[in-house]
């Protein structure tokens, strides 16, 4: 199966504005994200994806670009014109704002398309900060390791538990934090855009629900590594900070 790793990228943002081209530690936050994932052996090949010429001719120096619409709602449709146009099996989505990505969890994700139409990770959830915090994307899976639901609430309710201290309640049941990492075989993702939005995902603002609404099955991998991103220029003395250890 040809795999492709693909990093959407754009230069807008609203609360940090040229973020992939923000320097960490003397190099443009995308060629760390780049990097990480070309050690990944799963992927046949990394491009970013993009609308920017300002990115583009950044990323050219150390990767493959395809320029993308700048018309699209979301990343996945953007990797979706990209795989439109490119000879592939599958791609996995990787988001454009996480240096410190392990490629061991890009790997993880795409070999699960093997046995799956689509492809996501989580790691368990330690953090009683990350417990209530509507930010963090919980997800509940079957005995298969099939997503059953996502949730920006805190799933499942362990009734048992419910009065108990936070920290009581994390203990009582394996939590698990949902990664933003995709993989899709190309025939699924190809469908997928073209679906309208769902009920459930206009409700919590999850797109991965209108692939669930849609009856596509997503098989969740299991992982420790947690993902760290550089959402706001406050957050990348922390990342530098990490990537000097």
């Amino acid at each position: 199966m040809k795999i492709l790793g693909i990093i959407p990228a754009r230069y807008a943002s609203t609360r940090f504005p040229g973020k992939p081209l923000h320097l960490i530690a003397g190099k443009p936050l995308i060629q760390h994200v780049v990097e990480r994932c070309q050690t990944a052996s799963a992927l046949a090949e990394v491009i970013v994806a993009t609308d920017d010429a300002r990115i583009a001719d950044m990323a050219r120096k150390f990767c493959r670009v395809e320029m993308t619409s700048d018309q699209h709602p979301s990343g996945t449709d953007r990797i979706a014109e990209v795989i439109s146009r490119c000879e592939c099996d599958a791609a996995v989505n990787i988001q454009g704002d996480e240096p410190l990505i392990d490629p061991g969890v890009v790997n993880a994700v795409a070999n699960a398309l093997a046995g799956s139409p689509m492809s996501t990770a989580a790691t368990p959830i330690h953090d009683l900060a990350e417990y209530d915090n509507p930010n963090v994307v919980k997800v509940v899976v079957n005995v298969a390791g099939r997503a059953l639901y996502f949730s920006r609430r805190t799933i499942p309710f362990v009734r048992d538990a419910a009065s108990r201290p936070i920290a009581e309640q994390l203990a009582a049941f394996p939590f698990l934090k949902h990664l933003g990492i995709y993989g899709y075989r190309r025939e699924t993702l190809l469908s997928l855009v073209k679906f309208p939005v769902s009920a459930l995902e206009a409700a919590e603002k999850l797109e991965q629900l209108r692939a669930l609404d849609h009856g596509i099955q997503i098989a969740v991998v299991r992982v420790k590594h947690d993902s760290i991103g550089v959402d706001v220029p406050a957050d990348v003395e922390r990342v530098e900070k990490l990537l000097r250890r």
